[in-house]
């Protein structure tokens, strides 16, 4: 007995006989062909889907690019435990520093000219943690 049969106490109809039950069963390659075009309506609708979504998430975006010699906030994780100011949780700071930006790295990647207390800290840094 499948899981499916066990829970709701009836066999699982496959994606292609959801219509009405009743029908005729499909047999080899109509089933096929069937199932292949209810594949490809269902990526259609996802991918309007997707479309929508990342329209949305588009409109709220800004490219952040820094130049050589600013001074920049960098976002501290305590939740992580890279950086650890006295406080801990809730009323810990979000950000340390400024930092002066020294290199750019890459289009999205940066080195500051961190303080002596933080020299055990990796000193390259992507731009959503500037």
């Amino acid at each position: 007995m499948a899981p499916y049969e066990a829970l709701y106490g009836r066999r699982c109809r496959s994606l292609i006989c959801w219509d009405i039950e009743g029908l005729q069963q499909l047999e080899g390659p109509e089933l096929v062909q069937e199932t292949v075009e209810k594949v490809k309506i269902v990526k259609k609708y996802l991918k309007a889907a997707q479309d929508r979504q990342k329209s949305y998430a588009d409109k709220h975006r800004k490219e952040m690019e820094y130049e050589i010699g600013d001074k920049v906030f960098l976002k501290v994780s305590p939740w992580k435990g890279i950086l650890r100011f006295g406080r801990q949780g809730k009323l810990s700071p979000r950000y340390s520093g400024p930092y002066e930006i020294i290199e750019k790295i890459g289009p999205l990647a940066y080195r500051l000219a961190l303080s002596s207390e933080l020299s055990q800290i990796h000193d390259v840094f992507h731009v959503s943690m500037l």
